[in-house]
């Protein structure tokens, strides 16, 4: 799992409680003091009625389950050269001109939390959970097990979708975070830690916040008390509705610390539904990059208020450039519905079709002026398809994407494709996310499927060129 998965020490946990005890102890003892002192009658307050949280783990627990992946993890030979700090100035010469060596693997297994959507099997949970599994397990609060297949991840919005062989399976209720407000109770329920089927509660803290990883999510923030094993378990309003997917926490020891950030159930569910249907996720793209709006910019401009999202660049060809767009525009509505931080409209526009027209209110040289945009397809598609291993993964055990034409630019090769993930007799023989392959026993290689049909009539073995960083070697892989 990657830095986003959520983790906390023994150690961390331990100190933790015996942090948090005492002070429960201490303050507990200085209340008794002062109701000593004081007549009950002068601290007396009306009692407020509390949700009924018991009977929202009741109905929806059986709906949530335990997920449990294990997988593997190269570890590279050093090739005889010396162990340097990262901050050595000969760190970075060694770690790029040195040709990737095979290692050995190490086991990984970790744990998360997912949760039923559909009776017969479809289960959500995050990306993160999942990325990278040999095999995931899923465990229902009955205590039976089975072996999932992983229909699609998407890592840009932290959604997977697993399916299980099962029928008649209790099922959570999908509702909506658009209509949740700031200061409403809410409840997860998960894993954390390996402790099945635990329940925490909170308020929602705050929406629509963008977290500096790139993600154009939209995420909920809560007080809610989510640890490692929360990852992919859902977040429930007090109808009993899932509104989020429990995803990140914001920490500086690693555990808890009072922030934790759910990805909206609109998200999650259009992911589905792509995954699903199409196999892939798409996803709108103007081709502007844009920033917040401060006080300062929004005086330099003349708005009223600092509101909007801020053109600071507009790519050439891209569908901002040909409807108009300008570096210096503001983006204050897109279709009617006003823009108040820059990571609004990057959501908004994310989850449009490739075609849909987004009709933008922009400030520009101090008035407004509605401009047209019909929304292009993401540079850059991210590839979702995992459900089917020979389809998806093949005989090499690699997802891969072709490469954008300024990507080939840039490591200076024509076709080639990109891996996004490694496993199997890929990772064994030393290929790494990040690589690029660019040939098959001599075979240039410039799409994905062509890659399947030169291992289609490859023997047992095959020598894989590949570019790492400014090397390129060729690496003999057991196809098996």
């Amino acid at each position: 799992m990657n830095a986003k998965a959520l983790k906390l020490t023994v150690i961390a946990l331990s100190m933790a409680a015996a942090v948090g005890g005492a002070y429960s102890f201490c303050h507990i003892s200085a209340i008794g003091r002062a109701d000593a002192a004081v007549p009950v009658a002068a601290v007396a307050a009306p009692s407020a009625a509390l949700p009924d949280m018991g009977g929202i783990v009741e109905r929806n627990g059986p709906a949530v389950v335990n997920i449990s992946v294990t997988g593997t993890r190269q570890v590279a030979d050093s090739g005889g050269l010396p162990q340097l700090d990262p901050d050595d100035p000969f760190y970075e010469f060694f770690r790029r001109f040195r040709a990737p060596q095979p290692g050995g693997e190490a086991p990984v297994r970790g744990l998360g939390s997912g949760f039923i959507i559909t009776s017969d099997g479809t289960i959500l949970t995050n990306a993160h959970v999942v990325e990278g599994a040999d095999e995931v397990t899923v465990k229902l609060t009955d205590k039976r097990e089975f072996k999932a297949k992983v229909r699609g991840i998407d890592k840009v919005s932290d959604v997977a979708v697993l399916k299980i062989d099962a029928k008649g399976l209790p099922t959570v209720k999908i509702g909506s975070s658009t209509a949740t407000r700031v200061g409403e109770w809410v409840l997860a329920i998960g894993s954390p830690f390996g402790f099945e089927n635990s329940a925490s509660a909170g308020i929602v803290s705050a929406k629509s916040r963008s977290l500096p990883d790139g993600s154009y999510v939209p995420f909920i923030q809560t007080d809610v008390a989510v640890n490692p094993g929360n990852s992919g378990g859902p977040l429930f309003n007090m109808a009993g509705e899932v509104i989020g997917i429990n995803s990140q926490i914001y920490s500086r020891s690693g555990g808890y610390q009072g922030l934790s950030f759910a990805i909206p159930i609109e998200v999650a569910m259009n992911v589905e539904k792509q995954i699903v249907t199409n196999g892939q996720v798409q996803r709108g793209r103007l081709g502007v990059t844009i920033q917040e709006i401060n006080q300062s910019l929004a005086d330099s401009f003349g708005l009223k208020k600092p509101a909007g999202a801020l053109v600071n660049s507009v790519e050439k060809g891209s569908p901002a450039a040909k409807a108009g767009l300008e570096p210096g525009d503001v983006v204050l509505s897109i279709d009617g519905k006003d823009i108040t931080n820059s990571g609004e409209l990057a959501a908004t526009v994310a989850g449009m079709r490739p075609g849909d027209v987004a009709r933008l209110q922009v400030w520009r040289h101090g008035s407004n002026k509605e401009i047209a945009v019909k929304v292009g397809s993401a540079s850059e598609p991210k590839i979702a398809l995992q459900g089917n291993e020979e389809s998806a993964k093949g005989r090499l055990g690699v997802a891969v994407r072709s490469l954008s034409p300024e990507e080939q630019r840039q490591a200076d090769v024509k076709g080639g494709v990109l891996v996004q993930n490694a496993s199997g007799a890929a990772a064994r023989a030393g290929i790494q996310s990040g690589d690029i392959i660019l040939s098959i026993n001599g075979q240039p290689v410039t799409s994905a499927e062509q890659l399947r049909g030169l291992l289609a009539k490859a023997g047992k073995h095959a020598a894989v060129l590949i570019e790492r960083g400014d090397t390129r070697i060729f690496v003999p892989v057991e196809l098996g």
